[in-house]
């Protein structure tokens, strides 16, 4: 594209091409991709179509995109609304496949376009009811790592598969989101809550076979709801900040933290509603499952997030060895002797960043093993490393606090462990992330010039043939 006066095909065609970036900008903010990708796929494809990249201007806000198309005579520019704000990893991955094959096989613009719409048009891996039964088992392999027997797993988890089933079935029916979270988080809750009879009554624990009592009738309550848990907002977030898109990354830190309060709101209500004591100031902080246990458990988990996510199935085997990897060396680094344990005893936030940034750095090679982004991988992976406990402490404590200067100190004890166990986990996922595509950036740089060269070198032939 040069600098000189356009005719009305030409801008007709620059209309068409900036139409289509913003569509795929769109369509991959819609999905939850992180806003380096976002602009790192839109500038492919515009440096396949000829755009001059000191003539674009990008700019991403988390419900508008903009692209702006500047030469010494006329400027052009296009907006376009993103609302749907899902997640869907799959689709991430497509479209990142996509534009690197519009270099490779020259797509024009309708064959660019035809491929997009038909990712679009893609359905999910997974039945509704599929991800609610997976995300059930998820939470309650949460349930597992706070300790619970294997008769409260199974409480947690169907809890937890009826109120994500109800959260799913609000959103369809178009009701807002936060009020769908709330919503699921007390219902989730409240049935938790009714699981505990079955074991704490007397009667009926006689009556019903020992495989269906549980000695940890109060687990369920503290993983039923997890399933809300933003770990993907969060780590874009994370990643946005560091990569200096404030702004954005600023949206996405207050959308988390909305969906965050609405959850506790739902909780708090259930917490009243049922008027339950607060039984977790006695549950233990040290894990007393075997390493086994947890491993199961964590792949569980992972698995479980990645059908909320919409991971393809051949990549669940990879998370689930993943969660495996990120609970289990967060445990060896969090627990030691001082806990009767096999570790290095440097404490559950220390083991936290271990973990996660272990991870992480797996996941940054594994992504051009199994050829899809970073945070397909690694999110799942990290999610079961969640402190719940503590979450659920600083909860009560602000519920039953009466005023009492110790109380003050005990809920806000928690709560900045149960943060900053959570920041570190985040930080953990995206910092490696972050050096390990500057480290490849240029290998992906030559390897995407080397497309171009081709694919121009091929256009120079067919015209030297023609004349």
């Amino acid at each position: 594209m040069n600098n000189d006066s356009m005719n009305v095909s030409d801008v007709a065609t620059l209309h068409r091409k900036l139409d289509l970036l913003l569509q795929t900008g769109c369509f991959l903010m819609d999905c939850s991709a992180d806003t380096v990708m976002i602009v790192r796929n839109m500038k492919r494809v515009a440096d396949h179509w000829e755009l001059d990249e000191r003539l674009l201007n990008v700019y991403i806000n988390y419900n508008v995109l903009m692209l702006n198309y500047s030469n010494n005579e006329k400027s052009y520019t296009k907006f376009q609304k993103c609302v749907k704000h899902g997640i869907d990893m799959d689709a991430v991955t497509r479209v990142s496949h996509l534009t690197w094959r519009a270099i490779k096989y020259n797509y024009d613009v309708e064959k660019y376009a035809e491929e997009l719409e038909r990712i679009k048009r893609m359905p999910r891996h997974y039945t509704p009811w599929q991800v609610a039964i997976a995300a059930g088992f998820a939470c309650g392999g949460f349930c597992i790592q706070f300790g619970c027997d294997w008769p409260a797993f199974f409480y947690a988890s169907l809890a937890a598969i009826l109120g994500f089933r109800l959260r799913m079935f609000l959103g369809a029916k178009g009701a807002n989101s936060y009020i769908s979270i709330c919503t699921a988080a007390f219902v989730s809750t409240i049935l938790a809550w009714l699981s505990s009879f079955i074991s704490l009554s007397p009667t009926l624990a006689h009556a019903l076979p020992s495989c269906v009592v549980s000695d940890t009738p109060w687990h369920p309550l503290l993983a039923c709801a997890l399933f809300i848990v933003p770990g993907v907002p969060l780590i874009n977030f994370v990643s946005d900040m560091l990569n200096g898109h404030i702004q954005t990354g600023l949206i996405r830190a207050l959308n988390t933290l909305l969906m965050v309060i609405a959850m506790v709101f739902g909780i708090t209500f259930a917490i009243d509603f049922c008027g339950i004591d607060n039984f977790v100031h006695d549950l233990s902080m040290v894990p007393h499952h075997n390493y086994i246990e947890f491993a199961v458990a964590a792949a569980i988990s992972a698995i479980g997030f990645s059908t909320i996510f919409n991971t393809p199935r051949r990549l669940l085997p990879v998370i689930a060895v993943g969660g495996i990897i990120a609970v289990c060396c967060r445990n060896f680094v969090n627990l030691g002797p001082s806990t009767g344990n096999t570790g290095l005893d440097q404490g559950i936030v220390i083991g936290s960043l271990v973990g996660s940034t272990l991870i992480s750095l797996v996941c940054a090679m594994a992504t051009h093993w199994f050829h899809t982004p970073h945070q397909c991988l690694s999110i799942p992976s990290v999610i079961p490393m969640v402190p719940g406990v503590l979450m659920y402490r600083a909860l009560f404590a602000f519920v039953d606090m009466q005023g009492v200067v110790g109380e003050v100190t005990v809920g806000m004890h928690n709560f900045i462990m149960a943060s900053l166990i959570i920041l570190v986990i985040a930080v953990g996922v995206a910092v490696p992330n972050i050096f390990v595509r500057r480290m490849w950036q240029n290998k992906r740089k030559m390897r995407y010039y080397n497309l171009l060269m081709q694919r121009r070198r091929e256009q120079a032939i067919k015209i030297r043939t023609r004349q």
